[in-house]
């Protein structure tokens, strides 16, 4: 078992760090709700996350993530964009429905931290650029996305990300380690306290 520690909770007004029982991840023997949910087949089409929260440990966190793909616009991004900068990868795509409830804080969250060296991407894995423009203008989005539906941004990831859930959000830390982890839809003031933990380190 290793140290990774998982903890579920809403962050009291401040900015309060998050609290709650650490659990061992390889230690849960709760039942799979991704895998439930797949097992259903009611073609909503995206498996939801249960919104936990999993924060890892500085010692425990895996090497720095492979992070090549293109965006929208046609950038090509490489691993090296990632060194020295907090990183928020939101998995996302147009259809589904908490990905449109959260657009509009991840892109506050983006405003507000975009001043101390942190940035944001999104990851697409389904749509063509037409829709995923038009969600961008919906939402007033000013943070690029990487059109994935190929899975590269995602493969390097794997292990992190499950392959269904949508959404998925991860914070970076300055070396390009993921820090923390959100299954499902964010609630502000937690990612909020991830971002800025991975800030301060």
């Amino acid at each position: 078992m290793d140290n990774t520690f998982s903890r579920r909770g809403v962050l009291a007004a401040g900015g309060v760090l998050l609290a709650g029982l650490a659990v061992g991840l390889s230690a849960c023997a709760q039942p799979d709700s991704l895998a439930e949910q797949a097992k259903k087949g009611d073609n909503k089409n995206y498996v939801a996350g249960d919104g936990s929260v999993t924060e890892f440990a500085k010692a425990d966190r895996t090497a720095p993530v492979a992070l090549k793909g293109t965006l929208f616009d046609g950038t090509a991004v490489e691993p090296g964009v990632l060194k020295g900068k907090v990183t928020v990868l939101n998995f996302w795509f147009a259809a589904c429905a908490p990905c449109r409830v959260e657009a509009p804080q991840l892109e506050a969250l983006h405003q507000e931290f975009k001043g101390q060296g942190v940035q944001f991407f999104g990851v697409n894995l389904r749509d063509e650029k037409a829709t995923a423009d038009a969600f961008d203008k919906t939402f007033s989005l000013t943070y690029p996305s990487f059109d994935d539906k190929d899975g590269a941004v995602l493969l390097s990831v794997s292990g992190i990300v499950p392959p269904g859930a949508v959404p998925t959000t991860l914070v970076l830390d300055k070396d390009g380690r993921v820090a923390s982890r959100v299954l499902g839809g964010i609630e502000k003031g937690t990612l909020k306290a991830l971002i800025t933990s991975a800030v301060a380190e």
